[in-house]
C-alpha cells in the first residue's frame, strides 16, 4: 500500500509543476516559447444541429472540443498517460481504495465571476448518476456510493469496491465542472472555469471564444485571444477552407488529397497515431446478431488490410475486434489477428443453420471519415461468404441521436479513453450507456471489478489481456481498424513538441495549449 500512496501523491502533488515535452519532430512543433495574441479560426468535423452543452450528452467532437476549451475536469491526462492537476491539485485513497479525496485547487472563480464551491463539483459528478441518468460517464461512476464535500477544499468519493484506478475516471471530459443551483448543475449553461468563455453556442454551425482573463492557469495557458470554430462535416470543404485561408487548422484531413495539401506553402499536415479506432457493431442480444456464429461469420467477411489501405491509406493500423491500441502497455499481443477469410465465415454460417444471411448496416460520414466507402467495402467482402448486407447511407446530421444506439448494426468511432478500465467500463461493461453492442459476458463482468482491486501489476496485465480476448470472441464488436489523428493548419500554428493522442487536436486541447509564431 505504502508503494501506490507513493505514487499517487506523487501524481497529485508534484505533478502541479508544468510538465516538460521532449520533440517528436511534428511539424507544427515549437522552435520558440510561446506567445500570445490571434484569432484562431477552425475547420472541424463532427458536429451536429443537436449539440449541446449539456455535460451529459456530449457525444461529438464539437462537444468535446467545447468542454475541453470552455471548463475543466479534475485531473487531465497528459501526452505520456499521467494523471495531472485541473481542478484537484491532489488526490489520496484509503488503505482499502474504496475512498478518494481530492484536494482542490483555491482560488478558482467561473466566467461569470462565481467562485468555484465543493456543491458545484459535488453537483456536476452526480449529474452523471441516478436511475434516470442517460449518461455515457453513468458506467464510470456506477461504484460510487457518495460523493461529499469534507470542509471547504475537499472532495471526498465513496466506492462499492476497491479501485485504484479511479482517478482516472475523472478526467474524462463528460465529467467537466459546471456551476450548480440548489444542489443541482446547470447542465445547459455557456459557464465555466476553463481558459475560454463561450461568446456563442450555435449548434452544427459555428461557436465562438474569448480568453478568460481569470483563468486559473492563464500563465501556462490561453494563448490565443479569441477562437472560432465552424463545423465543416465535408472534407473537401475544410481543405478548401484551409487552402483559402478562411481557417487556420482543420481536423480529420481528407486522406485522399492530402499529399497535393502537404505540397501547399504554408501548410503543415501532421499525422499522430492514437487510440483512435473504427467499428461496426452489432446489438447482439437482436436476432440475428444473438447468435454467437452469425457474429463470428461477419468478422470473417470483413478485409480490414483493404480498408485500412482504402480507407486510411496506411494512416493507421489494422484493427483486431478489441480497442486496446497495439501501442498501449495492456495490449494483449498473444490474440491471432483475425484474418479475412470467406470459407470460415461460411463455416460458421453453417454452424448457426444458415446457408446466406441478410443484414441491415447503416452508416454516415458522421461515423467517421469514408465511413460510406468502408461500408460499401464491406458489402463486397462480405458478398465472397454468401452474406448479403444491406448498407444504408443515414444523414449526418443527428446520426449519433437518431441512428447509433437505436438501429442494431451501426457504423462507429471512439477515441481512447484515460485507462484501459475506462474503455472497457464505457464500451462492454454491462448496462453501460455506450455499450452498443450490448455486450454481457458474465466473466468480463467478473474481471472488470477484479482488476480495479488488483495493484499487482502482472495479475492486472493477465486480467486485462483476457478481456480483450473475450471482447474479441464473444462481442458484436467488429474493428477493423485504428485511425491516426491527421489534421493540417497554418506553418505560423505551433505547440508543445509533444501532442496527446487520446483524442483529436492534443485532446481537443489545442485552442487552450497552442499559439501563433507571428
Amino acid at each position: 500500500m505504502l508503494d501506490l500512496r507513493r505514487r499517487t501523491l506523487l501524481k497529485g502533488a508534484a505533478a502541479a509543476a508544468a510538465y516538460t515535452f521532449t520533440s517528436l519532430g511534428q511539424a507544427g512543433a515549437a522552435s520558440s516559447a510561446p506567445r500570445r495574441g490571434g484569432h484562431l479560426r477552425i475547420g472541424l468535423w463532427g458536429g451536429s444541429s443537436q449539440d449541446t452543452l449539456d455535460p451529459a450528452s456530449i457525444t461529438n467532437d464539437a462537444g468535446f472540443l467545447t468542454a475541453a476549451t470552455a471548463r475543466n475536469k479534475l485531473l487531465e491526462v497528459e501526452p505520456d498517460g499521467e494523471l495531472t492537476p485541473a481542478l484537484a491539485v491532489k488526490w489520496e485513497p484509503s488503505d482499502d481504495l474504496m475512498r478518494w479525496t481530492f484536494e482542490i485547487r483555491s482560488g478558482v472563480t467561473f466566467h461569470s465571476g462565481k467562485s468555484l464551491e465543493m456543491s458545484d463539483i459535488v453537483a456536476s459528478l452526480n449529474l452523471h448518476r441516478g436511475k434516470d441518468s442517460t449518461s455515457p460517464a453513468k458506467s464510470f461512476l456506477k461504484p460510487v456510493t457518495d460523493i461529499k464535500a469534507e470542509g471547504s477544499n475537499r472532495i471526498v468519493v465513496s466506492l462499492d469496491a476497491p479501485n485504484v484506478d479511479f482517478p482516472s475516471v475523472l478526467a474524462d471530459v463528460s465529467l467537466s465542472i459546471v456551476p450548480a443551483k440548489d444542489g443541482v448543475a446547470d447542465r445547459n449553461t455557456t459557464d465555466g472555469t476553463g481558459p475560454y468563455v463561450i461568446e456563442s453556442f450555435e449548434p452544427g454551425q459555428r461557436i465562438r471564444f474569448k480568453r478568460n482573463p481569470n483563468y486559473w492557469n492563464l500563465d501556462k495557458a490561453a494563448f490565443f485571444d479569441s477562437a472560432e470554430v465552424l463545423i465543416l462535416p465535408d472534407a473537401a470543404t475544410r481543405m478548401n477552407a484551409l487552402r483559402s485561408g478562411q481557417v487556420d487548422l482543420i481536423n480529420q484531413a481528407d486522406l485522399k488529397t492530402l499529399s497535393l495539401l502537404q505540397r501547399v506553402p504554408g501548410i503543415n499536415v501532421e499525422d499522430v497515431p492514437s487510440g483512435r479506432f473504427y467499428i461496426f457493431g452489432m446489438m447482439s442480444d437482436v436476432a440475428p446478431f444473438k447468435d454467437k456464429n452469425v457474429r463470428q461469420a461477419l468478422k470473417f467477411a470483413i478485409n480490414r488490410n483493404e480498408m485500412m489501405q482504402k480507407i486510411l491509406l496506411g494512416h493507421g493500423s489494422v484493427g483486431n475486434d478489441q480497442p486496446i491500441k497495439p501501442s498501449h502497455k495492456y495490449f494483449n499481443r498473444d490474440i491471432p489477428q483475425r484474418e479475412y477469410d470467406p470459407d470460415k465465415a461460411k463455416f460458421h454460417l453453417k454452424q448457426a443453420g444458415l446457408t446466406s444471411l441478410e443484414v441491415p448496416l447503416s452508416v454516415a460520414e458522421a461515423a467517421f471519415a469514408g465511413a460510406v466507402n468502408a461500408g460499401q467495402l464491406f458489402v463486397a467482402s462480405a458478398a465472397e461468404a454468401g452474406i448479403k448486407i444491406d448498407a444504408t447511407r443515414e444523414p449526418d446530421d443527428g446520426y449519433f441521436d437518431n441512428v447509433w444506439l437505436v438501429k442494431p448494426f451501426t457504423a462507429d468511432y471512439w477515441s481512447e479513453l484515460p485507462s484501459a478500465d475506462a474503455q472497457f467500463t464505457q464500451g462492454y461493461a454491462l448496462g453501460a450507456a455506450w455499450n452498443e453492442t450490448h455486450f454481457d459476458n458474465p466473466r468480463f463482468n467478473e474481471l472488470l471489478v477484479k482488476a480495479r482491486a488488483t495493484l499487482d501489476e502482472q495479475q492486472r496485465t493477465a486480467m486485462y489481456h483476457e478481456m480483450q480476448q473475450l471482447i474479441h470472441d464473444e462481442s458484436g464488436a467488429i474493428i477493423p481498424m485504428f485511425a491516426n489523428n491527421t489534421w493540417a493548419a497554418k506553418s505560423t500554428l505551433k505547440h508543445q513538441p509533444v501532442l496527446a493522442s487520446h483524442r483529436d487536436l492534443d485532446d481537443f486541447r489545442c485552442i487552450e495549449r497552442w499559439w501563433f509564431e507571428s
